[in-house]
């Protein structure tokens, strides 16, 4: 008898899974810390979900160490599938009203916080912390014999978990595995692809053609974006063409680990061998009209270190930057927040916009000069950054006058 796993019991809120292969019917073997309270609960969710995968012989056992439904099915599903690669079948929880609601091209994205894709236990309350985005994690954080199970629970946890208005993105695989992860997880409202290790735009177009394919066959009507990560000398180089390869690409990121191993250095604090690379970044980014983003900070303890590097992200003109623990939130949207000076120029330059709007002129000016859209459309979002960061109240126009 074969016997096939998913899961383990290092983590809260998870479970393992073990199917084995056998002729008989359906033997199921629960133990669960909760199955005095719950007991009855989890039974039902196995029993259903096996009913759906139309799983009718073999052994089931399952230890539960606190797992909500949407992680016991996903478990479950891998188990079977490991067991049946050619199983088409699939076990989906209710869709949740709180999971439907769309995104948008210029949506701020100065935060995205990194979650493991087979860590259920960080993604359940991870948006109460307010990061802009948050990423579902399919590639470098999760393991090779972990990545059916995790792609599972990212779908389901789609379904069903509340992020609270966070962006919901996903980082898929690179090569084959990222278009098996496409296939799983973009009909359930997702509403942004990051793609790793992008060198070149034929690599981008493969995945854009994916999307366009998706949607179709699911008749997906909410806009999906792409944020391509660039961490290689060859993906560097190739920047521009990657930031304009797609339609659908909101924001171009950099991942400095994978790039300073490409070039053979080591990444430091004051961040001289990626100076660059990440000016590269923002002027591609720049270029093509879509948002620049910092890679992450990884000392989560360095609070001061990490405000340093978001404020020499954004002297270089990034608009965001990435986490790896929630602390590092709050720290990251202050640190991108305007000043005060940014506010009050912002202001003056909206005000005059909106006068010459107001009288059908052609051109702004602020005293004697002249003031070009690029001009306007940044102090439009340096005034939007500022009210989102509570630095300036919604009706400061009436305050103004």
């Amino acid at each position: 008898m074969i016997t096939f796993t998913s899961g383990n019991l290092i983590n809260k809120s998870d479970c393992q899974v073990s199917y084995t292969l056998t002729s008989d019917p359906i033997q199921i073997n629960i133990r669960s810390k909760v199955e005095s309270i719950y007991g009855d609960a989890i039974r039902n969710t196995v029993q259903q979900t096996l009913k759906e995968l139309e799983i009718e012989s073999g052994v089931l056992e399952v230890q539960d160490n606190g797992a909500l439904d949407f992680v016991i099915m996903a478990r479950i599903e891998a188990a079977v599938k490991l067991a049946f690669p050619n199983l088409h079948k699939s076990a989906l929880p209710p869709m949740q009203s709180h999971c439907c609601y769309a995104s948008s091209f210029d949506r701020f994205r100065r935060s995205r916080l990194y979650i493991p894709g087979d860590q259920p236990k960080l993604m359940i309350n991870a948006g109460i912390h307010k990061p802009d985005g948050i990423i579902l994690d399919l590639e470098d954080s999760v393991s090779p014999k972990e990545k059916l199970s995790a792609r599972l629970i990212v779908r389901n946890a789609l379904r069903t978990l509340d992020f609270f208005g966070s962006e919901r993105m996903v980082r898929i695989n690179q090569g084959h595995l990222g278009f098996l992860d496409l296939e799983e997880i973009l009909p359930h409202n997702v509403h942004l692809i990051l793609v790793p290790k992008v060198e070149t735009a034929e690599q981008l177009k493969q995945i854009d053609a994916k999307v366009d394919e998706l949607i179709q066959q699911h008749n997906i009507n909410h806009p999906i974006f792409l944020m391509p990560i660039l961490e290689s000398a060859m993906g560097i180089l190739n920047a521009l063409a990657i930031a304009q390869a797609s339609k659908r690409n909101v924001a171009l990121a950099i991942g400095l680990e994978d790039y300073t191993a490409d070039l053979g250095t080591q990444r430091t604090l004051d961040g001289r061998e990626s100076f660059f690379a990440r000016s590269m970044v923002v002027n591609a980014a720049r270029a093509a009209g879509i948002q620049p983003i910092d890679t992450v900070f990884s000392d989560v303890n360095d609070m001061e270190g990490l405000r340093k590097s978001v404020e020499e992200a954004k002297s270089l003109g990034f608009d965001g930057k990435g986490c790896i623990h929630p602390r590092q939130i709050q720290p990251i949207h202050e640190a991108f927040a305007p000043t005060q000076d940014e506010i009050d120029r912002a202001k003056k330059i909206v005000l005059a916009f909106e006068e010459a709007e107001a009288k059908g002129l052609g051109v702004v000016a602020l005293g004697s000069k002249m003031i070009d859209p690029p001009v306007v459309k940044r102090a439009l979002r340096t005034v939007k950054l500022a009210i989102a960061t509570g630095l300036l109240s919604e009706n400061w126009r009436e305050k103004n006058n």
